[in-house]
Parts: C-alpha cells; sequence; structure tokens
C-alpha cells in the first residue's frame, strides 16, 4: 500500500537532513572551504523523467511515469535498481539513488549511484504488456546507459526475467552489452549468488551483531517475504536462528518456537501467501510478534512514528533489509529505548556487492562459483560492519550516523582529488 508522508518524514527529506548532518559533524565547511561538499554530494547529476506508451493486449495504449535518476559518479558508473511499483515517484527514486550512492562507497564497491522506477503495479500487466513497457523504458534511456556509464539491477517487483529484457534491448543498440544490467540469469551472463545475496547478506549481519553482543537464541520476525525476506529467513535458518514470525502483503504467521523455513517457503510458493500456513498461528501485525530481532523487508517507513510503539519491550535489534523501512521519527524513539538499527546502506549491501561481482565476471570473460562469489561477499560484508561498529564506538555515534560519517567522508574526499571543475 502506498503511504503518504508528512513532510519532515518523507524518505528524500530524511536521507537530505542526514546527509547535512553528517556534513556538520566531520566539518566539510571547515575542512573544504568554499567547495559546497555537502551540496556536490546530495545534488543528483542528472535527474530523468519521462512518459512510455505502450499497446496494450486489447487494442488500447498504457502510459506510464518513469524515472531514471544518476545520482553520482564521483566513485565510478551510476548503479541501481529499477523499481515497478505504483507507490514510484520522484522523490523516492531520489532518495533510493542516493542511498546507492551511499551504499557503495561504504562497502568499497568502486560504483556511483542510481536508481531507476516505473509508476505500474506490475500485476495488472500481462507477461508480454510488461516485457514492451521494459523495452520501451530501455529504448528511452539507452544513451544514458551502458556498462562504464549507468548499470541497472533488480529491484521491487523486477528480477532476472525482466534485466534479461533489460540487456536484450541494450544489445540493439551497443556491442558491449553483457556489463550492462546485473541480476540477469545465469545464461545471459549472470553471476551464481545473485538472487540470494541481500538475504544472505542481512542473515550476516544479524549473525554478526549477535555474535559480537552475546546474544544466545533470539527470537526473529521478518517483515515483508519477497526475495530478501526470503532468502534471509532460509540463511538464518541454516544458521540455526530461531525465525519465529514471518509478514507478507496477505497476512503473518507465528510460531513461538520458531517456523519451519523450508515448509514455509514451500507453502509460500503454492499458495502465493503465507497467511493460513498450518504449522503456525496468525498474528494481526508483525510489529506485536514478541522479537529480539525485527528484520523489515518490505517497501519505505513501514515502521514510522505511528506505529512505532507496537514494537515490543524485549526488541534488541532491528536489521533494515529494505530502503528506509524505518521512519527519522520512529528512529529517535527506537534509540531512545536502546534499540539497535543497523542501517540499510549496510545491512542490504549484499546486492550491489555481488552486482559489482557479476559485472566484473563479464568484463573479464570469468565464471566464479557461488561459494566463491558469497565467500567474496562475506568478507566485504563483515569488513564493512566492523569499521562502522568501531567508528560508531570511538566517535560515541549510532550506527547509521557512524555509516553516512564513513561513506560521506570517502565521497567527500574522492570530490576533493577530482578538484572543482
Amino acid at each position: 500500500m502506498h503511504r503518504k508522508h508528512r513532510k519532515n518524514e518523507d524518505p528524500f527529506t530524511c536521507v537530505m537532513e542526514m546527509i547535512r548532518r553528517t556534513g556538520e559533524i566531520l566539518e566539510f565547511d571547515k575542512r573544504f572551504p568554499g567547495a559546497k561538499m555537502v551540496e556536490r554530494i546530495a545534488i543528483s547529476d542528472k535527474i530523468i523523467r519521462f512518459k512510455s506508451i505502450i499497446p496494450r493486449d486489447d487494442g488500447g495504449v498504457g502510459v506510464f511515469q518513469c524515472y531514471r535518476v544518476q545520482q553520482s559518479d564521483t566513485l565510478g558508473p551510476y548503479k541501481g535498481g529499477t523499481r515497478l511499483h505504483p507507490s514510484v515517484n520522484m522523490d523516492e527514486v531520489k532518495a533510493l539513488a542516493t542511498l546507492m550512492t551511499l551504499k557503495t562507497s561504504l562497502v568499497d564497491v568502486p560504483f556511483g549511484g542510481g536508481k531507476g522506477g516505473i509508476c505500474v503495479d506490475p500485476k495488472g500487466l500481462s507477461v508480454m504488456e510488461l516485457e514492451r513497457l521494459i523495452r520501451r523504458y530501455v529504448n528511452q534511456i539507452k544513451d544514458d546507459l551502458g556498462p562504464d556509464e549507468d548499470i541497472p539491477a533488480p529491484d521491487v517487483n523486477s528480477g532476472p526475467r525482466e534485466m534479461a529484457w533489460i540487456y536484450d534491448e541494450y544489445r540493439n543498440y551497443s556491442e558491449s552489452a553483457r556489463g550492462v544490467v546485473t541480476g540477469k540469469p545465469l545464461e545471459l551472463g549472470g553471476s551464481l549468488g545473485r538472487l540470494q545475496a541481500t538475504g544472505y547478506g542481512v542473515a550476516l549481519i544479524t549473525e554478526r551483531f549477535c555474535y559480537g553482543n552475546k546474544l544466545v537464541n533470539p527470537a526473529i520476525s521478518i517483515e515483508g517475504f519477497g526475495n530478501v525476506g526470503q532468502f534471509a529467513a532460509m540463511k538464518l535458518s541454516e544458521m540455526g536462528f530461531r525465525v519465529i514470525a514471518v509478514s507478507d502483503s496477505g497476512g503473518c504467521v507465528v510460531n513461538q518456537t520458531g517456523l519451519n523455513i523450508t515448509r514455509l517457503l514451500a507453502y509460500k510458493r503454492e499458495k502465493g501467501q503465507v497467511a493460513d500456513f498450518p504449522d503456525a498461528k496468525p498474528l494481526g501485525n508483525i510489529l506485536e510478534a514478541p522479537m529480539d530481532i525485527h528484520i523489515p523487508c518490505a517497501l519505505g517507513h513501514s515502521i514510522n512514528g505511528e506505529n512505532v510503539d507496537q514494537l515490543g519491550s524485549n526488541l534488541k535489534l532491528i536489521v533494515e533489509g529494505a530502503n528506509s523501512p524505518v521512519s527519522s521519527q520512529a528512529e529517535k524513539i527506537l534509540e531512545g529505548k536502546g534499540v539497535t538499527l543497523v542501517p540499510d546502506i549496510l545491512a542490504n549491501a549484499g546486492g550491489v556487492i555481488v552486482s559489482y561481482y557479476e559485472w566484473v565476471q563479464n568484463r573479464e570473460g570469468l565464471y566464479w562459483s557461488e561459494d566463491e562469489v558469497l565467500g567474496r561477499m562475506n568478507g566485504k560484508m563483515i569488513a564493512a560492519y566492523d569499521r562502522v561498529v568501531n567508528y560508531a564506538e570511538e566517535k560515541k555515534l549510532f550506527l547509521r550516523q557512524a555509516a553516512y560519517c564513513l561513506s560521506m567522508e570517502k565521497i567527500a574526499r574522492a570530490i576533493n582529488y577530482r578538484g572543482s571543475q
């Protein structure tokens, strides 16, 4: 469901305020006098807004609002997913593109940040109509894409199939097409490990926190059971963790002793939702589950000022599997209660890390094993997490602020080296 945000609570405003505050902490104005460093980090390089018109199967036409934001190429080519959702709007895409810039910097991936979106409910289109829309979208921005320019990837409601269409359409206009998009099917140059990378990374960060904080047998809830939520649940279960509650758009189920994730995944594939799963009880609101750790993997601001108090008193950790799932107001309340929050630009970075590995394999003609891909990803995720935690402890900051500081410091240094012209 599309959420209307108050002006000071919409994701773009929240990200911009965080960047401004981080610039003050890092004393950019003092260290880089006259350079306007905060503005150079915050303002997008290029915003592409257009409409796509396609023929419908019934003989009519469909008209769709489309976006591609190229936020920053300071550290490398623009990189970011292509979101298909009826709530997509300009501010959301700008916010997500900015988060990608910060994310790639934080985890030492040599990409910049970007994001694409189409305001559409893909469930309302036939497969042929959706393919026409994706191909039309690519045709209209083809001059702005490229393996060294701007590299799309999967996002909400887009996956390997849609990336294959992007790749195939772009091939009509360029000979060097394979690295233009990541998250492709394996047969078209995709990477082993890419499909599960984001969810596995979320699980890895959760495990790292529990190990460092001696948290034994925590009760875990997962909000949103799409790609990220499913693979996070699967990996956590393999690690021996107890996932007690899961929700999707159709409902929520809970089992205090732990859900059988293998059976739940099979049930979800068969029924299309988790509601009425036989080995669990229904729960009206997942925020009310008796959890120690909550992993939101749905859309932005699913936890906000209006519902944050529904979270139980046992909550110790939130790991942001989605982008911007916790509003600024909710975050302040959680911080006041002593809840640790691992921010999105760290927690869900596994996807862009493995996207980078896919791009490298495409460029070099390599084909890494799944163990090699995920092993490399694990190393990057753990290194980034440890850097953020150590910096937060040293500077007495919350983890999100520490992550922004580390990310923006790297970007600012790169901008400074590149000069003012």
